[in-house]
């Protein structure tokens, strides 16, 4: 480990390595605007060849969202994992879309084809869709407190609560996230047919064709040649426990080449149920006997609420992956932990592992936070493999009894100078974002802050 807390392949030039991808993505936007900037036809109006180049960046984005989610783990090491990866997936397919508006408003053109203007119309709503079915899910922290009261009634209204049945659901949404590529195809094409700055400088038009064509191969791969390549395990289900009233851990026994992976790593796991094959990513909480592993799952929605009810012992499943770097390894000396809620998930892989080794120590000093409604089902489970590692001190937090548990009182409860210090999270988004917030400006640095997305919608 360095001085600095970043341990050895973390960083390129004292430049953390997961800001490469981040960096990229930003860095091609700009060139391709500046490329437009320089190669602006004479005779083409400013407005409509501007409302040309939102157009082209919007598929330039496109593009690129559809290459990482094509190689989500390939490219997890230049973005700090596959789920900050997949953030940015839809960073830039949200910001794509957004962008098509002073596309639609600057860049009219008057000899534009019938067929340019009907896959024009095809783009637009079927990405539009996309985006709105993207954000929904998370709408409660994108607005303000007084729009969201007029939010939650509004959604207590028979159509809504209609469409909400119609459009719920992780495999619907999934479903027809896969048609992303289709509607880029269409935008691709109208541009290729009406976009004027084209004719005049045929560079921009096989630039275009260029980004274009790269996403729309990245696209084709993953759809039709991915789960050629892509390593599959089978499972079978072998035991459904009950953890509390709204949490199962299920546990899944090879029935061929294990897999092999990281405490931390989740895994996307294709379950048959009595209502069909259901597809999610699920952390792995540890290892089972005979190569097995088990997953931690909360009534989040979707068909997690009914888990146990419709998977069965015997059932077969399908685990891909591992995926992830929400690894302990990378932090400092001194660590402090903060489960929530289900997020408690990976912690338990990390507990789980150095109990499957009682004779390797903790080398780190950890802190680690449980909070829940409650006492935690864990609990027992976590002061047992406590007891045997004193390097490791436990806090449960009962928020019923003991109230929220905050960031001043786990700095407080560590007392450890906050430069030091790694801090590792797992729980709901918005806890998480007002803890990351709290840590950085009490001097905790940003590098050292770790957190595990297990929302990719």
């Amino acid at each position: 480990m360095t001085k600095g807390g970043t341990r050895p392949g973390t960083a390129v030039l004292g430049i953390p390595l997961r800001w490469l991808g981040p960096g990229v993505v930003m860095v091609l936007v700009a060139a391709y605007g500046i490329f437009w900037y320089l190669a602006r036809p004479e005779n083409e109006s400013v407005t409509g060849y501007v409302g040309q180049l939102f157009g082209g960046e919007s598929v330039l984005l496109y593009s690129i969202a559809l290459v990482l989610v094509s190689t989500l783990p390939l490219v997890e090491p230049v973005f700090g994992g596959i789920d900050h990866a997949a953030i940015w997936h839809r960073r830039a397919a949200i910001t794509a879309t957004i962008l098509l508006l002073p596309h639609i408003e600057l860049a009219a053109n008057p000899e534009a084809t019938s067929l340019g203007k009907t896959l024009a119309v095809m783009a637009i709503c079927g990405l539009a869709a996309l985006m709105v079915w993207a954000i929904l899910p998370r709408w409660r922290t994108m607005l303000p407190a007084p729009i969201r009261r007029l939010v939650v009634i509004a959604l207590q209204s028979k159509p809504v609560q209609v469409a909400a049945r119609l459009l719920g659901g992780y495999e619907r949404w999934r479903g027809f996230h896969r048609l992303t590529g289709l509607f880029l195809a269409a935008g691709f094409l109208h541009g290729l047919l009406d976009a004027s700055a084209f004719e005049a400088v045929p560079a921009l038009r096989w630039s275009y064709v260029a980004i274009g064509g790269t996403g729309l191969a990245f696209y084709a791969y993953r759809e039709l040649l991915a789960r050629r390549f892509l390593p599959h395990h089978d499972y079978q289900v072998a035991g459904v426990r009950p953890v509390a009233a709204d949490l199962v851990e299920v546990a899944l026994r090879p029935l061929g080449r294990p897999l092999a992976f990281k405490p931390g790593q989740f895994a996307m796991v294709y379950l048959e149920t009595a209502d069909g094959w259901q597809r999610h990513p699920f952390s792995i909480s540890g290892p089972t006997p005979e190569g097995g592993i088990s997953i931690t799952v909360k009534a989040l929605g979707d068909h997690t609420t009914k888990l146990p009810d419709v998977v069965q012992p015997g059932m077969p499943a399908v685990v891909g992956g591992p995926y992830g770097r929400f690894d302990r390894h990378r932090g400092t000396a001194h660590q402090v932990w903060i489960a929530g809620g289900v997020g408690i998930t990976p912690f338990l892989s990390w507990l789980r592992a150095l109990d499957a080794e009682p004779r390797r120590e903790l080398e780190e000093e950890v802190h680690f936070f449980v909070t829940s409604a409650g006492r935690s089902p864990f609990a027992d489970e976590i002061t047992a493999v406590a007891g045997k590692h004193p390097r490791l001190t436990v806090h449960l937090v009962d928020t019923a009894a003991d109230g929220r548990l905050t960031p001043e009182a786990v700095l407080a409860s560590v007392g450890t100078e906050p430069r030091r210090l790694s801090v590792f999270m797992g729980g709901p988004d918005a806890m998480l974002r007002q803890f990351r917030k709290a840590f950085q400006a009490a001097g905790v640095r940003r590098a050292n802050i770790h957190r595990e997305y297990f929302q990719w919608r």
